[in-house]
């Protein structure tokens, strides 16, 4: 019997994002795998029921989940979901294993092997399943387009019979995927593009865009291609000379994050009271805290004639290009899974290794068991 691969709905508000896009169910089916898809899972990306031509629509969710061997989500599951994933079954989606670790409690008790696509290791094998590098680089395209939709000035250069309009300066800070992209972006629309990163060895990529890298002496390269915490002294020299950069900008792109911890407050309110009135900062840190002190999650303020954004789910403002290279992601790491015809859950192989949150009835992962071993002592 071919294996049972479906996709739910989402349910998160405001997702535009499907699990699986009709191209990549084309592939799927041809390889063998049977895919259930359900009832307008695709509409809010553009596509019908009708488009997934080589999938089975099944309207009801209970009866999509519980008949699966492999559940593929975008989003986390809700409480009730989980109770319809069948047990002993495979779910492969966001999982957000740094919180509600009450979700993985449920999930473990239903002896379902959960893979969290946040926790696949940066390594060069796993690139083509990087779902957090995918979707990063759709976010810091979209924040300098929303960025110059609030700005109230060109970002290029204009000459017109009424005089010249000089080119907006832009700000990204963080040159992570997000940022990389962003500085991209910012610079083919014209904008005079500075980057910044507390990771010294970023700065040759930053300038290969055409920005100018912002120096300070710090060195913070970390593990995984993240930037690790810096100390209270460095913290302060960081923030003396990224003020005066701070300042000059009209357009500001903040991305740095870190999975599992807050994200790092690198703009005070004290350097946002130095910014030129009009100027804007959009904070794609925002979910994880905002690395502004003043960002509201899912807000727009205006903080003496600054505005600041700090917007959610940015992938989704995409969601087309989105799901389908979350899907491409997919596709890659169910071939992992899947061999001759056949599940193999190989516990020896690194990538299936570091995302596996929960197999067998117990919590796989040792960072997951450790939070929630300790949430609940």
């Amino acid at each position: 019997m071919a294996i049972q691969i479906c996709v739910p709905k989402e349910v998160r508000k405001d997702e535009q994002r499907v699990a699986l896009v009709p191209d990549i169910v084309n592939r799927l089916a041809k390889a063998g795998l049977s895919i259930n898809v359900q009832a307008g899972a695709g509409e809010l990306v553009g596509y019908t029921d009708q488009d997934y031509e080589n999938a089975n629509i099944i309207p009801d969710s209970a009866r999509l989940l519980g008949s699966a061997d492999i559940t593929l989500m975008v989003n986390p599951p809700t409480e009730e979901q989980v109770s319809q994933i069948r047990e002993g079954s495979i779910l492969i989606g966001y999982l957000d294993p740094h919180s509600n670790m009450e979700r993985f409690s449920q999930l473990n008790a239903r002896k379902i092997s959960a893979f969290s696509v946040e926790m696949i290791p940066r390594i060069s094998r796993a690139q083509a399943m990087d779902a957090l590098s995918s979707q990063a680089s759709i976010a810091g395209y979209k924040a300098v387009l929303i960025g110059s939709n609030i700005l109230g000035k060109f970002l290029p250069m204009l000459t017109t019979a009424a005089g010249t309009i000089r080119p907006s300066k832009c700000l990204v800070i963080g040159a992570g995927v997000a940022g990389l992209q962003a500085i991209a972006t910012a610079r083919r629309l014209g904008a005079i593009v500075e980057g910044y990163d507390v990771r010294a060895d970023t700065k040759e990529q930053v300038e290969s865009l055409g920005a100018k890298f912002v120096e300070i002496e710090i060195k913070a390269e970390g593990s995984g291609g993240y930037a690790r915490e810096l100390t209270e002294d460095e913290k302060q020299q960081q923030q003396g000379i990224l003020a005066r950069h701070v300042a000059a900008a009209d357009l500001i792109v903040s991305t740095a994050a870190i999975p599992g911890r807050p994200s790092p407050r690198i703009i005070s309110t004290q350097m946002v009271e130095g910014m030129r009135g009009g100027s804007v900062i959009i904070d794609l840190a925002a979910e994880g805290g905002g690395n502004c002190e003043l960002t509201e999650i899912g807000k727009t303020i205006t903080y003496k004639g600054i505005k600041i954004y700090g917007p959610e789910n940015v992938p989704s403002m995409v969601g087309n290009h989105a799901s389908e290279l979350y899907s491409k992601n997919l596709q890659n790491f169910l071939e992992l899974l899947i061999n001759e015809g056949g599940i193999n859950i190989d516990l020896e192989d690194e990538i299936i290794n570091e995302s596996l949150i929960t197999h067998g009835g117990e919590i796989y992962h040792p960072k997951i068991k450790e939070q929630i071993t300790g949430a609940s002592s």
